[in-house]
């Protein structure tokens, strides 16, 4: 294991006036809103592979140390900082993240939480094993709709849902390979980008966006999205790991993440099924029921109704049954979602969506692509041991290669 493994632990507490002191890895794009969203407190130290693409950031905070290599960098500013803040590509999370619960430090890191299921489950435990605050980038989790829609739920507005259907719209995916190879720009370190995952020519088309498409360093839509619509049925239904999972699509690029995909998992606890789509028209129920989900993205079916959700407003349908309904708010106001994190850290109760809620919800994701990666036939989970029981095409992505020199 290339990090330090001896045995430390998280520092003292910090009063709430106190600032804490933060390292950053990946500083421009989503980066700069996550340095954004803590620039109330100190920071020590910056990481990006990107000098341009962190350019604006660079700027705004000339007096910050920045560093190339993360690895070098919490290594230097260990004993100074109490935090890290991770917005790097899917593929470049786990690393950076281990390395520093590790330490003992605090973690903030974007979703989806890892780029494998494995990595996010040991994530989740040494984070469990070192006792400090984390927070997954889930930043709708703190949105009106989406505590409303989960008061309701839990109220039993429409009974003992049977069926969520949630899903994300849109095409993208299975973008061109590229022909040229051009040169590296300046301003980036490749191989750093690259980081575990194995190397291929640089191109423009994958770094800084599009790498969001391609299997190596992605997690297309379903990781891009999932853990922000999966969240609102995970909190709501109290789900964890499912036992059967199952998938559907077009043909599977070895490469390239798809246009569209379909996916099933069975929760057993809950006796509930729930179906994630990637796809432009939506789901079925959608049509059927002759539901009105303009900025919409999930529907719970219940026994007595269906409650149509999303990120900007929700729906009780039959509308005739439901006019007039109101449910007691008994969700906490959140103080910001960044907030929550900084308050954590300083001994303030967990946030939201500490790794101990997101590493579950950010395995079923990666479950979903597993799912449709293996060929989509149903496969049972044994969640304790990691296990696709019956598919080792599916088990041969639960756990990754690392690259030379990045190897755990």
């Amino acid at each position: 294991m290339w990090f330090a493994t001896s045995p430390r632990s998280a520092r003292a507490e910090r009063s709430a006036n106190e600032k804490l002191n933060l390292a950053c890895i990946g500083v421009g794009g989503r980066g700069a809103a996550n340095v954004g969203g803590t620039s109330g407190e100190n920071f020590v130290a910056f990481c990006d592979v990107d000098t341009s693409r962190a350019g604006k950031t660079l700027e705004k905070y000339p007096g910050v140390k920045l560093y190339a290599d993360f690895r070098k960098m919490l290594d230097e500013v260990e004993n100074d900082i109490d935090g890290v803040v991770i917005s790097t590509p899917d593929h470049t999370h786990f690393h950076p993240a281990m390395m520093a619960l590790e330490m003992g430090k605090h973690v903030y890191c974007e979703k989806p939480m890892a780029h494998s299921v494995w990595e996010v489950r040991e994530m989740t435990k040494k984070a469990k094993e070192k006792g400090v605050a984390t927070q997954l980038g889930v930043q709708r989790h703190v949105l009106n709709s989406i505590h409303k829609s989960v008061d309701i739920i839990k109220a039993g507005a429409i009974g003992k849902v049977t069926d969520v259907y949630s899903w994300m719209g849109g095409s993208r995916g299975m973008p061109p390979i590229p022909q040229d190879k051009p040169a590296v720009p300046d301003h980036l370190d490749w191989d750093l980008w690259i980081g575990p995952a194995a190397m291929r020519p640089y191109h423009p088309s994958i770094c800084p966006y599009g790498w969001r498409f391609w299997w190596d360093y992605g997690t297309g839509e379903t990781g891009n999205f999932g853990c922000h619509i999966l969240d609102i049925p995970f909190w709501a239904l109290d789900l964890k790991y499912p036992s059967t999972v199952s998938a559907s699509g077009p043909p599977v690029h070895e490469l390239t993440t798809p246009k569209s995909m379909e996916t099933k998992f069975f929760f057993p606890e809950q006796n509930v099924n729930l179906y994630w789509s990637h796809t432009a028209a939506g789901p079925d129920i959608v049509r059927e029921k002759n539901l009105k989900v303009r900025g919409m993205n999930t529907v719970f079916v219940g026994t007595e109704g269906i409650l149509a959700t999303g990120f900007g407003d929700y729906k009780l349908y039959p509308e005739e049954k439901f006019e007039g309904y109101k449910v007691e708010d008994t969700i906490p106001k959140s103080p910001g979602f960044h907030k929550e994190w900084i308050n954590a850290c300083k001994g303030d109760a967990p946030a939201t969506c500490e790794f101990g809620y997101s590493g579950p919800l950010t395995e079923t994701v990666l479950l979903g692509n597993v799912a449709y990666r293996s060929g989509g036939q149903e496969f049972e989970w044994d969640a304790e041991k990691l296990k696709a029981i019956g598919n080792e095409a599916a088990q041969n992505l639960i756990v990754p290669e690392f690259r030379q020199g990045w190897e755990i």
